[in-house]
């Protein structure tokens, strides 16, 4: 066994200590300006549909006798649907349906995308195979695969999950990808390589905790990306199955009945909406003090 592979505490001493990670800094930058707008309307939708089984007036398949297309009253704070279904109440579900989505899917998207530019960086060849399935799940913007896959497997929540995690591969893999080549050259990585320690420890040690404040970034980015794609896809049909509620699905049955109860629309816009904001001010809080 070479000098190389041995991981031993005399190793990790005499490492020179890593850049710091500044997580205080991610992390004072969501307690305060946009930052922590973000964090809180990403919280107020999210108790929201976490609470919705029992802050829900109505069940949200329940069909409501003589409550067809109602405007907003103190019953129905959306108004109904054109099946006399609570519009609020399928909000609130909605939330919950959106959120089991993409904090599922995102996560696996996450791991699999750094784990695959992770990869790419320990040879030139798996580096090169890295690349090109980048570039072909690029290749297809995420409606085409969205459909695709639905015309294979069929819609569904399942349909949802699958073309988020694809997706969202090539973004963190990229970044992982770009942050290791970068942290690797930084002399304190160098100086641990000479005294003798692994590449893996090194990996461990030192790159991979200063590549998080970049993935943080990402992960929020893919947030608020995931609340699209799922909101969409479920809005053209192929996204969770009715009478299942979705804020897509929602939206898609309110646009014919615009004349009937305007207001239809504007509740489940509006959490989309707050949810995306929500992310995108996050990302953006911690992008700032990345860069500061």
């Amino acid at each position: 066994m070479s000098v190389s592979e041995i991981e031993s505490p005399a190793v990790a001493d005499r490492t020179p200590p890593a850049a710091p990670a500044r997580r205080g800094s991610a992390l004072a930058a969501l307690t305060r300006g946009q930052g922590l707008a973000g964090v809180l309307l990403v919280l107020a939708v999210s108790a929201a549909g976490l609470l919705a089984h029992w802050i829900a007036p109505f069940d949200p398949t329940e069909q409501i006798t003589g409550a067809n297309l109602l405007g907003p009253n103190g019953t129905h704070w959306f108004g109904t649907d054109e099946v006399n279904r609570d519009v609020y109440s399928r909000v609130l579900h909605g939330i919950r349906i959106n959120l089991q989505i993409i904090l599922i899917a995102v996560p696996i998207g996450a791991v699999l995308g750094s784990l695959l530019g992770l990869v790419s960086t320990l040879h030139p060849a798996a580096d090169v195979v890295a690349q090109r399935v980048f570039d072909v799940v690029l290749a297809f913007p995420a409606l085409i695969l969205a459909i695709a896959l639905a015309a294979i497997v069929g819609p569904g929540a399942v349909t949802v999950g699958i073309v988020i995690v694809v997706a969202e591969i090539p973004a963190f893999g990229r970044t992982v990808r770009t942050q290791v080549l970068r942290i690797r050259e930084l002399p304190f990585v160098e100086a641990s390589e000479v005294i003798g320690a692994s590449r893996w420890w090194t990996l461990r040690t030192h790159v991979l905790p200063n590549a998080a404040e970049p993935l943080a970034v990402e992960l929020a980015l893919a947030m608020s990306v995931a609340v699209f794609v799922e909101s969409g896809m479920s809005f053209i049909g192929i996204g969770v199955r009715p009478p299942a509620p979705s804020l897509g699905s929602i939206v898609a049955d309110a646009v014919p009945n615009l004349d009937a109860n305007p207001a239809f629309v504007v509740g489940p816009l509006a959490v989309v909406a707050a949810l995306v904001l929500g992310f995108l001010l996050i990302a953006q809080a911690l992008g700032s003090a990345r860069r500061s």
